[in-house]
């Protein structure tokens, strides 16, 4: 950390030093100032202010002083640096270097944006590239008269783009085939922050009747125009959660949380009450006065406008990994024959709700099971509503199941249940069986939703939620397609792991372990093939074996292709002690049920949950989504669901449904994700 400290130090000093030789004032902030008022105070731009401030990119302190250059000793600074063509009236050559962009390029030389790409017609196509051979003009060589074909032509196109969540500035920058620091120097707000529903300057100059956050004004008017672009609520920080944690809910980086909430400079803290994006903490849901026995009327609930033309569906092939199999959308493979019906079984409880003295909201407050029944069934309501836009032939039903773990009111609505061709429910396991159990006779397909027991052997049912064994069985698998050499470094503690992959996964090399219990590190290095992907598949809580492991692994990157793996959430790697950078350096890989996308059927389905709900799909809402409409299409395809289920493998929002008859009878799920983190921070499906 000292060398850090003497190397940012000696930067520090060396620009000070170039920075002396030209001429700056002091100016004192005053409580409230913006970057963007104080540039337009001295006719500068905001990169010319960070340049001599580094600090200042993280915010404004009042009564803090400014380093301001002015514009004699610019002009000084370009004549001694560059010798610019002005003086020899000749054009000259210059390669373009790292991070270097149209602004500094022009910056440097005194020159238009339009005289550069004059004498360089390519960089139109092309943007600034590294190594490129650029011809500057010399000033005064263009004559005067070439001002009038721009006029002519007219001002350059306005291109903006509205921040959506979960975009992140290296994705907006690729889009339009630009470089971050470009998109921050045309739009300086977000230089520490991006928040939602920004409205960003690509290219040109906004029109003067739209109200654009990116342009700098100094009227209070337009300043309070511009922060309507994003709102603010009030966060209190939970127990054990970290930045990292904290990031990836409200899809903010460390800076722009610290820059957001000084506070956290000193870390995060249980209790503390953070600034923080609105739209990111779904509310407490509002339970409709009565549950419908069937679905509501289209005037009552708004229908996902194409939400179901996208979901895709992949027809099981006899395939390895490598092989591609066919992609085809299923609402193409509709069969709009008979009606079907579908029932919902869900643990509304009304009785118990309508009974308690405390009032509805107390117990939606407290009640957590009742919680994830209404988010299950605010999915599930999306589902049917999409399901009408589609015109499914597809009738439902939705009753209150009135369970707990040891009972139901199922036997009751059996004969509701007999003519269906399939039920969603219950959500307990002992109940999903019971309701099998009483409808094998009639061949009704029983959907368990939400359990993660193993199930009896009964032929009709299916459970929707792979089991720990097949999710850890899936990335083992993926590794052996991948011929990698697979090393597991598991903590003693850890002895279920270390059982199941003796019993199940044979050919695995163990690093060994120290007396004290320690990581071996010369032995993992020993095992690692320099001609092989190696997986190293770590499996400890322990903090101090978490950091060996990670250490001995970007030390043998030198040599050995190195990937790290997990078999389950680790909450040691979300803790501020393990670098996030480290583990996307080793692009940590793990298995998942469910993956995060940004594909546009996706995305307009969570635009519309927020529309429709006033928050966030939960993990919950968003089942209920993909349990019932992969339910509903499944039948659409003039086949009975378990003809489809033997068939085909189905990717809804977040979840894969690709069933298989279990060898003692009934079915499950081995639909897994193998999830890894990019080099770009975000996470990518392997397979």
């Amino acid at each position: 950390m000292k060398y850090y400290l003497t190397v940012l130090s000696l930067v520090f000093f060396i620009t000070s030093s170039a920075f002396s030789q030209e001429k700056v004032v002091k100016y004192k902030v005053s409580s409230g100032e913006t970057i963007n008022q104080i540039a337009q105070k001295f006719k500068v731009t905001p990169y010319d202010i960070y340049q001599l401030n580094p600090d200042a990119r993280t915010g404004l302190v009042p009564n803090s002083v400014l380093l301001i250059p002015t514009k004699t000793g610019e002009a000084k600074k370009e004549v001694s640096e560059t010798k610019t063509p002005t003086a020899s009236g000749k054009e000259i050559i210059h390669e373009v270097q790292p991070k270097e962009t149209f602004y500094s390029i022009e910056h440097k030389y005194g020159i238009s944006d339009e005289a550069l790409k004059a004498a360089n017609p390519f960089l139109e196509k092309t943007g600034v590239q590294i190594g490129q051979k650029l011809v500057i003009p010399a000033k005064g060589s263009t004559p005067k008269t070439a001002e009038k074909p721009v006029k002519e032509k007219g001002a350059e196109k306005y291109v903006y783009h509205d921040v959506q969540p979960k975009e992140t500035k290296f994705g907006i920058a690729k889009q339009y085939n630009i470089t971050v620091d470009e998109l921050e120097k045309r739009n300086p707000d977000i230089v520490n922050s991006l928040p939602v529903g920004y409205r960003l300057t690509i290219k040109g100059t906004a029109p003067k009747t739209e109200s654009t956050p990116a342009k700098a004004v100094e009227s209070k008017k337009s300043a309070e125009t511009s922060k309507k672009a994003v709102t603010y609520m009030e966060y209190q920080v939970k127990p054990k959660e970290t930045f990292y944690s904290l990031g990836r809910v409200f899809h903010l980086t460390q800076d722009e949380l610290v820059a957001l909430n000084p506070s956290l400079s000193e870390g995060v803290k249980e209790g503390m009450v953070l600034k923080v994006p609105a739209g990111y903490i779904a509310p407490a849901p509002i339970v409709a006065a009565q549950v419908p026995d069937k679905p509501a009327d289209s005037s009552v609930y708004k229908p996902v406008e194409n939400t179901g033309g996208g979901i895709k569906i992949v027809d099981k092939v006899k395939s390895t990994e490598n092989e591609n199999v066919e992609i085809v959308e299923l609402t193409k493979k509709k069969g709009l024959n008979e009606r079907k019906k579908v029932v919902l079984l869900l643990p509304f409880n009304l009785a118990k709700v309508q009974s308690d003295t405390s009032g509805t909201a107390n117990r939606i407050k407290n009640d957590k099971f009742l919680n994830m029944t209404l988010d299950f069934y605010a999915g599930a309501m999306m589902a049917i509503d999409s399901a009408k836009t589609l015109k499914l032939p597809i009738d439902v039903a939705i009753y209150d199941s009135q369970e707990t773990k040891t009972t139901s009111n199922v036997v009751g609505l059996t004969p509701k249940l007999q003519d269906a061709d399939a039920v969603i429910g219950p959500f307990y396991q002992s109940n999903a069986e019971t309701t099998a159990n009483m409808l094998r006779s009639y061949d009704v397909p029983v959907i368990s939703p939400l359990s993660k027991d193993s199930a009896n052997p009964i032929d009709n049912l299916y459970q929707t939620i792979p089991s720990n064994d097949v999710i850890r069985n899936s990335i083992f698998d993926y590794m052996r397609s991948k011929n990698g050499n697979i090393v597991a470094v598991v903590d003693k503690k850890k002895e279920s792991v270390i059982n199941y992959i003796k019993q199940n996964q044979k050919g695995v090399a163990f690093a060994s372990l120290t007396e004290t219990g320690g990581l071996d590190v010369a032995n993992l290095k020993s095992l690692l093939i320099p001609n092989r992907l190696n997986y190293v598949v770590m499996e400890t809580g322990n903090t101090a074996m978490v950091k060996a492991t990670i250490k001995a692994l970007l030390d043998s990157q030198k040599t050995c292709q190195v990937q790290l793996v997990i078999l389950e959430p680790n909450s040691t790697l979300d803790t501020d002690e393990i670098s996030f950078d480290n583990l996307v350096k080793l692009k940590l890989m793990y298995p998942s049920v469910t993956r995060e996308s940004d594909e546009q059927p996706v995305l307009i389905y969570e635009k519309q949950y927020r529309l429709k709900n006033k928050a966030n799909p939960t993990t919950y809402a968003t089942r209920g989504f993909d349990v019932t409409f992969d339910t509903m299409m499944r039948l659409s395809q003039g086949k009975t669901f378990q003809e489809t289920a033997d068939m085909m493998t189905t990717q809804q929002v977040d979840n894969k449904f690709q069933y298989y008859r279990k060898e003692d009878g009934g079915h499950a799920n081995k639909g897994v994700y193998i999830l890894y983190y990019d080099s770009d921070l975000t996470l990518k499906v392997a397979n």
